[in-house]
């Protein structure tokens, strides 16, 4: 009997003493330990979390058909204010009186450019290399480069090596978009 007292006593005064220190420790744990950090999200989920804690009345729920609806009517709104803006831009430039560049450059001043007649061989048509020479932006040294064009010459009046003076134009075939106004210089 002795050791069951021996027992006895040893479990209640170890209930009484992890009884203890669980009071004990409860009020201290929470002193020494500061309170959980708050989670650091990211702002797109504690926007999420700040809409489902919004208190109010939820939006009615709504059919495919009531949602397609009201799709089609705000595309239609935004549409006419698209036309009321393209109208008000389109009253501002008449306004100015300045015409479109494409109308101002087809109305006059059809470019002209001068070159060397490369080759004379087609009928009605000579072949002329534009040779140009510019500074470049950055390194200030000069590029020269050379572009060939397709001219009418109704008369067959240039030869290869003549230098000639040529004009823009309607096209006149799948290549040719310019026409012959003088040679100026015959080749020797």
């Amino acid at each position: 009997m002795a050791d069951d007292e021996t027992t006895e006593e040893t479990t209640e005064e170890t209930a009484a003493a992890t009884a203890d220190a669980s009071s004990d420790d409860a009020p201290t744990s929470e002193a020494a330990e500061p309170a959980e950090p708050e989670e650091q999200l990211h702002p797109k989920e504690a926007r999420k979390r700040a809409r489902s804690r919004a208190a109010g009345p939820a939006n009615a729920q709504r059919t495919p058909e009531e949602r397609h609806a009201e799709r089609v009517a705000t595309r239609k709104a935004k549409a006419v204010a698209r036309k009321r803006r393209r109208d008000q831009e389109k009253a501002k430039k008449t306004e100015k009186g300045s015409p479109t560049p494409a109308a101002e450059k087809a109305a006059g001043n059809p470019q002209v450019r001068r070159g060397t007649v490369v080759s004379a061989k087609p009928d009605k048509t000579i072949t002329v290399r534009i040779d140009t020479a510019r500074r470049h932006r950055k390194y200030e040294k000069i590029v020269r480069s050379s572009t060939t064009l397709h001219a009418h010459d109704e008369t067959n009046d240039a030869n290869e090596g003549d230098v000639v003076s040529i004009v823009e134009c309607r096209p006149l075939s799948r290549l040719k978009r310019w026409k012959l106004v003088e040679v100026l210089e015959r080749a020797k």
